[in-house]
């Protein structure tokens, strides 16, 4: 038997931020599709709140739930041992105080073996994310459009796009390095925004700080996107999402021929594949 590959830890990602190329990274919600991707050669994955709208069929990430998070988590864990699982701390979970914070946190390397938990933050939880840092829990800093603000900003909308809203996105970047965060996520901003975020990054280069764009341009170390979108199993996706398959299609297909096969009733008429012994 040929050894298992090597395990996808954070220096693996600080190795190809230093190196190259840009790594992919995809949300992930089940153990069965985790391995998948990962034979597909994506071995980041993001267990995203994202799920409250991909599988929960909410119309915000906001109702996701730390024990269904967590829950899933495990799952995509156990369907891709050796890839490197982000939890994403749902709505609530850490905005509650730090004490909520850390055990939230604590919950998913511990029982769900993530190997990083994500947070929406700014400049004001340089605190918490450094308390996390200490205790040896791998933070990744969400900053730039934060879609758990859904509510406060009216709906989604990206972010950056003027000179004052960029300089405080790069130092909330700035806060979160000093505090500690493993990498850093930035999403839905220009270009310009998040090479002056990779600019930030500290100068040793044995130890980069891997900054992830989610439609944040090109000189980003990796770069995730919505599994759904990916596989036009959305109605709506963003412009920096494009679907590569159409598995929606397919799928209504497969769908539309099981019903007319069972309708038609020559469904196992002929073909059934158990006797009756004597």
């Amino acid at each position: 038997m040929r050894p298992p590959p090597p395990r996808i830890t954070i220096r693996t990602l600080q190795e190809r931020a230093r190196s190259g190329p840009p790594f992919a990274m995809l949300t992930c919600y089940d153990a069965t599709t985790a391995g998948l991707l990962v034979a597909g050669g994506v071995d980041v994955l993001l267990v995203g709140d994202t799920a409250a709208q991909m599988i929960l069929g909410h119309d915000s990430t906001l109702p996701a739930g730390m024990d269904f998070m967590v829950e899933i988590t495990a799952a995509v864990r156990r369907g891709a041992p050796g890839a490197l699982v982000m939890a994403d701390m749902p709505f609530g979970s850490y905005q509650c105080g730090d004490h909520a914070g850390m055990a939230n946190a604590t919950r998913f390397v511990k029982e769900a073996g993530a190997d990083a938990v994500k947070l929406e933050v700014d400049g004001s939880m340089g605190p918490l994310v450094g308390r996390m840092a200490a205790a040896g829990i791998p933070v990744v800093a969400h900053i730039g459009s934060r879609p758990q603000h859904i509510r406060a900003k009216g709906g989604y909308r990206s972010a950056g796009r003027h000179r004052a809203e960029a300089d405080r996105i790069v130092e909330d970047a700035a806060v979160m390095l000093d505090a500690g965060a493993s990498m850093l996520l930035i999403e839905a901003v220009p270009a310009e925004v998040s090479r002056r975020v990779v600019e930030l990054t500290p100068p040793d280069p044995q130890t980069p700080v891997p900054v992830i764009g989610c439609g944040a341009g090109p000189a980003c170390h990796g770069h995730v996107i919505v599994l759904h979108d990916l596989l036009g199993l959305t109605d709506w996706h963003p412009p920096f999402a494009p679907p590569m398959a159409q598995l929606g299609a397919a799928i209504r297909t497969a769908a539309g021929q099981w019903a007319e096969l069972v309708q038609s009733g020559r469904y196992l008429r002929d073909d059934h594949p158990y006797r009756m012994a004597d």
